[in-house]
């Protein structure tokens, strides 16, 4: 809405000028009534095309536009110095007609202007990255407020974990999707290859999925960044939006980090949230009281893990030395089942003794049948 009055306000206020300077002359009949109305008509015409030209490019670069008005003034100076050698050229030299040469030096001037500010804008725009002034060409940064944006990579979307964690409501701040990313998935789910297409297809529909999920803001980004492929044109727009990266790529991750760019790595999420105890582990927990079951012992690790042990019940109070069986993770927390570690040496001892017993018995089966025929 502002935008829209400022540009009613500019349109008025150039017409403005133009009549308050063109009437006086039309009042002395200087300038007829039709060559009026052709100057604020061009004015209006004028106006109008800078206003189109400005709503063309709603994204403006302000480091670019810095750029450009440094040039400029860069180039003015280094034209105004360079005028003082063009004016002692006829001071040194003499021609024939000097007022010809007059006219020729004032538009070599000008020539130079151009020149001048054309190599001052160049010159800035390539280099504005690798040097600062404080003065005029200042270097603005985002103010962010509020949870920082995440870039979500093309292996994330696909991967579909993150719609998951985001019903957990573990992540703060808007996901963001880049274009490029889209664009990625979309090439990916026309591919002619069937697993590669099938990829690309779950990848749009755990899009779908994020965009509907009422937990988390999804953002499509439609501005374009610097780089020749999707990851660095991704790390590129992180370091622009000043976001973090969410990706699986082993490589992207490194190179990202590598740039300054914070990444979320799924891979070393699941590695975080891992089991305390995997099956097969042993562990020494104190059994505290008795289970659901008649047989059990439940005790508890110093974490306030739950442990199930086995017939525990009897020996409840006491610190014992288990095998975990299994592990059980709920929205409650986490429990582990576990048998007595001398147990299942004895099962095993037991399991030992009674295969050769079994095997001797099938030899003796296999033997007797041999001596059948030959009674026979």
């Amino acid at each position: 809405m502002i935008t829209y009055i400022l540009r009613g306000l500019f349109i008025l206020l150039a017409t403005s000028v133009t009549a308050l300077y063109v009437l006086p002359f039309q009042a002395e009949q200087e300038v007829s009534v039709l060559n009026v109305m052709m100057l604020i008509g061009g004015t209006l015409i004028l106006c109008v095309g800078v206003i189109a030209l400005d709503a063309a490019y709603p994204e403006k670069d302000l480091s670019a536009v810095s750029g450009v008005f440094l040039g400029i003034i860069a180039g003015l100076l280094a034209t105004y110095a360079a005028s003082f050698l063009v004016d002692l050229i006829p001071v040194l030299i003499e021609f024939k007609e000097p007022e010809a040469i007059e006219r020729l030096l004032r538009g070599v001037k000008v020539l130079l202007g151009v020149v001048f500010c054309y190599v001052g804008i160049s010159l800035v725009l390539q280099t504005k990255d690798d040097f600062r002034f404080i003065i005029p060409y200042v270097e603005f940064a985002k103010e962010l407020r509020g949870s920082r944006p995440t870039l979500l990579d093309t292996s994330v979307i696909v991967d579909g974990r993150i719609v998951d964690i985001i019903e957990t409501h573990a992540l703060q701040g808007p996901l963001v999707v880049p274009r490029f990313v889209l664009n990625e998935l979309q090439t990916i789910a026309d591919a002619s290859e069937k697993m590669k297409r099938a990829r690309g297809r779950r990848g749009l529909d755990m899009l779908q999925s994020l965009q509907e999920s009422h937990a988390i803001e999804v953002q499509i980004e439609d501005r374009d960044a610097e780089g020749a492929g999707v990851d660095q044109k991704l790390i590129s727009l992180a370091q622009h939006l000043r976001a973090r990266v969410m990706t699986n790529d082993y490589n992207l991750n490194k190179i990202a980090q590598l740039r300054g760019v914070e990444v979320i790595n799924l891979n070393d999420l699941a590695k975080a949230l891992r089991p305390v105890a995997l099956p097969g582990e042993e562990l020494v927990v104190k059994l505290v009281k008795p289970g659901e079951n008649p047989s059990q012992g439940v005790g508890y690790l110093d974490d306030g893990t739950m442990v199930v042990v086995e017939n525990g019940r009897e020996h409840i109070g006491e610190r014992v030395d288990l095998v975990v069986t299994s592990t059980l993770q709920t929205s409650a927390g986490r429990m582990i089942f576990g048998k007595f570690a001398s147990t299942e040496d004895e099962e095993e001892a037991e399991e030992a003794v009674t295969e050769p017993v079994a095997v001797a018995e099938e030899g003796h089966r296999v033997r007797t049948t041999r001596r059948n025929p030959r009674r026979g």
